[in-house]
């Protein structure tokens, strides 16, 4: 929930005028600066601020840098969507820790990152390691084959190098180019963006939707249905902006974190997600979501006893901000433990 403190700092009526031109301007922002960054990830990647909790961070960022096929971003995309994150994080397969292997995988191919004497799958100190050293070691295995090094190596990871090999390239196994997708639409989640972000196509409509429900009452758990009176928790107010424009956004406020690239506060545009946490090195503690409509303030929907409003989101637990994609939201899971 967003902290008492948080007061909304104009009224409804005032803004609504405001609100369309942020709309009209949306729209034109979209439509004359598309074609900005975007594609493969070049040269040295940063991580995106938050991203990966402080804790994984400096594994992350070193171990990604272990051979040319790998960055740091595409590491923590394969590691958030093994585990979320959960070092003791086990699957129906028997998959383990953080780097989610399985026994047999683990025993061939896994190192002792921390050089401590053992090799511990539940030791993120060893896992993180092991996930960049064999993501490493397929490539190795690929590197003949033509069409992209990365997704090859992907491939490798999913299906296997021999079919990589065999296939001349990413296999058509529906897993398999699903999985790569995935992993590359993630990857520009996790890496601080170099240059401008495109904007989004779609930001107008969310905040149509959002700037009509100014005044509905805050429900915690609220979805916007009928039984719930048409009430929304913050993320449930942002998840149903945007399914009407057809970007279907997970329902937690720091799994929607990673639905897309991270602008800077200065580069923010109406519609962008926008994020608050009492952690601001750790995007899984984000606790508080809002829709930016410009000028520095946010439609939300703030904590029980308000009304979703306008407030500004400069406030000391202003974490960062995501553009929503189509292709970052379809990436995610649909929930995290």
């Amino acid at each position: 929930m967003r902290k008492a403190w948080l007061v909304a700092g104009v009224s409804v009526g005032a803004c609504l005028s405001f609100v369309a031109l942020l709309v009209v301007g949306t729209y034109s922002a979209a439509a004359g600066l598309l074609g900005g960054a975007g594609g493969a990830l070049n040269g040295a990647v940063a991580l995106a601020k938050g991203a990966v909790p402080a804790a994984y961070q400096p594994l992350v960022q070193k171990w990604g840098n272990l051979c040319p096929a790998i960055n740091p971003a595409l590491l923590a995309a394969q590691l958030y969507q093994e585990s979320g994150w959960n070092p003791k994080a086990v699957s129906h397969a028997d998959a383990r820790g953080i780097a989610q292997f399985i026994p047999g995988t683990w025993a061939s191919h896994g190192i002792d990152g921390d050089k401590d004497g053992d090799r511990d799958v539940w030791d993120p100190a060893d896992a993180i390691p092991s996930a960049a050293s064999y993501d490493c070691e397929l490539a190795g295995y690929v590197k003949n084959v033509p069409g992209d090094r990365t997704n090859n190596m992907l491939a490798a990871y999913n299906a296997g190098a021999y079919r990589v090999i065999k296939a001349g390239g990413v296999p058509r196994i529906s897993e398999t180019q699903n999985y790569v997708r995935i992993i590359r639409s993630l990857e520009k989640s996790f890496a601080r963006p170099v240059g401008r972000v495109e904007p989004s196509r779609q930001a107008a409509g969310a905040i149509y939707f959002a700037q009509k429900k100014l005044g509905t009452p805050y429900l915690w758990g609220g979805n916007g249905t009928p039984e719930q009176q048409g009430r929304f928790d913050c993320s449930g107010l942002t998840q149903a902006a945007y399914r009407t424009v057809g970007i279907e956004l997970p329902r937690v406020a720091n799994d929607q974190y990673n639905a897309g690239p991270h602008p800077s506060r200065d580069e923010l545009l109406p519609g962008d997600l926008v994020f608050f946490s009492d952690d601001l090195n750790n995007s899984r503690a984000i606790r508080h979501v809002g829709l930016y409509v410009g000028g520095g303030y946010m439609i939300n929907a703030p904590y029980t006893g308000a009304v979703i409003r306008f407030d500004k989101i400069d406030t000391p637990d202003y974490f960062g901000a995501t553009r929503v994609t189509e292709d970052g939201a379809k990436a995610l899971p649909p929930a995290r433990p």
